[in-house]
């Protein structure tokens, strides 16, 4: 579950209407979690004698006390890969002040707790931030990722994002008014870049199981590029309310219906694929996390070669499917032709032992024969002389 923080205030207001919905919950569990994304400090928590049977557990996921500080960092992250002429040391530096890859292991830090609390515990778990609409979103998306196989495929990202930030109320539009280029003095504090961060986190977890996701990075390019500016009216709007408001699913086509295409969804396929029905525990040390070069260094890094690299697995793949293919047939033919053998060699010994048992009966009437001949022979001697 996830909620926005609690308005407790200075004067430490409770609400029982809540305190029984957690409550209710602890049926088949003696006590549950409470995740707060927001930080430690916070003056809006939950007070610990109402909530005796949930333990607080804090996992902040940085500097987030509004939307706008998640795309300050990610304006300074591109400002330090937009600058080439910039030194190693500088680079890092400047790399290491923009927060974001921190941003992004305190995401999965958070996500990993959650999920162990859920597989581990069987706990339940309430994940709570600022206004339930950013850190939150980001936390319970990843935790579905990393406990459910079904989200790693196209069709299940698809509908967990539809699920969990579309339908849910993320506030796209409003988020994604400004970008990174954005003049900091001119952006709202309502933008943000939430959903990118949450795009960024299911890299590193691609990055680290490449084998477990059936889509490759570029679908998430795809629905970073398009959540900003679309053809498409998937992103459009801040709510449910608005777009139907906006008769947005009439005058619009989803995104989803042109990524479904068979001709698009072929570049979006990971060849390396293999179906793992296990839980995935990513590595949530520093030295785990990587910079998303495909997306923040793409105009820095000529990316051929990694295209290339990328359709010579995929045909090395097709090619090891095909001769698969061939060794199967080559497997049933012999199977066929061990079979047929086994068939002639068994009809061939049953006309082996019946021509065996026809000799034997021959040769038995051949020695009735003699012997009855002898048996004559011997009647006729003692016949007496008249």
């Amino acid at each position: 579950m996830r909620s926005a923080q609690p308005l407790t205030g200075p004067s430490i207001k409770r609400c029982r209407a809540d305190e029984a919905i957690l409550n209710g919950l602890l049926i088949r569990s003696t006590k549950g979690f409470i995740v707060d994304t927001w930080g430690k400090g916070k003056s809006n928590t939950e007070v610990d004698q109402h909530y005796s049977l949930w333990k607080k557990v804090n996992r902040s996921i940085g500097n987030v006390s509004s939307p706008s500080s998640i795309l300050d960092s990610f304006s300074k992250l591109m400002e330090a890969c937009n600058d080439t002429n910039c030194s190693t040391d500088k680079w890092l530096s400047r790399l290491d002040n923009s927060g974001w890859l921190s941003l992004v292991l305190n995401s999965l830090n958070a996500a990993c707790v959650v999920a162990q609390c859920l597989d581990q515990e069987g706990s339940p778990v309430l994940i709570h931030g600022a206004k339930g609409l950013d850190s939150t979103l980001i936390v319970t998306s990843l935790v579905q990722i990393i406990l459910n196989p079904d989200c790693r495929t196209v069709r299940g990202i698809q509908a967990l994002i539809e699920r969990e930030w579309i339908q849910a109320g993320h506030p796209f539009a409003t988020r994604h008014r400004y970008g990174c280029y954005a003049p900091s003095q001119s952006r709202p504090k309502t933008a943000g870049a939430s959903f990118l961060l949450f795009l960024d986190c299911i890299y590193q977890l691609h990055y680290q199981f490449p084998c477990s996701f059936e889509f490759c990075s570029q679908l998430l390019i795809d629905l970073f590029e398009h959540s900003y500016c679309s053809q498409y009216g998937t992103f459009l709007c801040d709510s449910e309310k608005e777009r139907v408001a906006a008769q947005v699913y009439r005058r619009t086509t989803s995104l989803w219906s042109y990524l479904n295409r068979p001709e698009i969804l072929d570049t979006l396929l990971n060849p390396l694929y293999d179906p793992n029905p296990n839980v995935i525990w990513p590595s949530v040390a520093p030295i785990s996390i990587e910079v998303w070069n495909e997306l923040y260094l793409r105009w820095q890094i000529d990316q051929t070669n990694a295209k290339e690299n990328r359709e010579r697995i995929k045909a090395l793949v097709t090619q090891e499917k095909e001769l698969r293919s061939v060794v199967l047939k080559l497997r049933k033919q012999a199977a066929d032709l061990e079979k047929e053998l086994l068939e002639r060699l068994k009809l061939e010994k049953e006309s082996e032992q019946a021509e065996h048992d026809e000799k034997n009966r021959e040769a038995i009437k051949l020695e009735d024969h003699e012997e009855e001949k002898i048996k004559n022979n011997q009647q006729s001697t003692a016949l007496p002389l008249e």
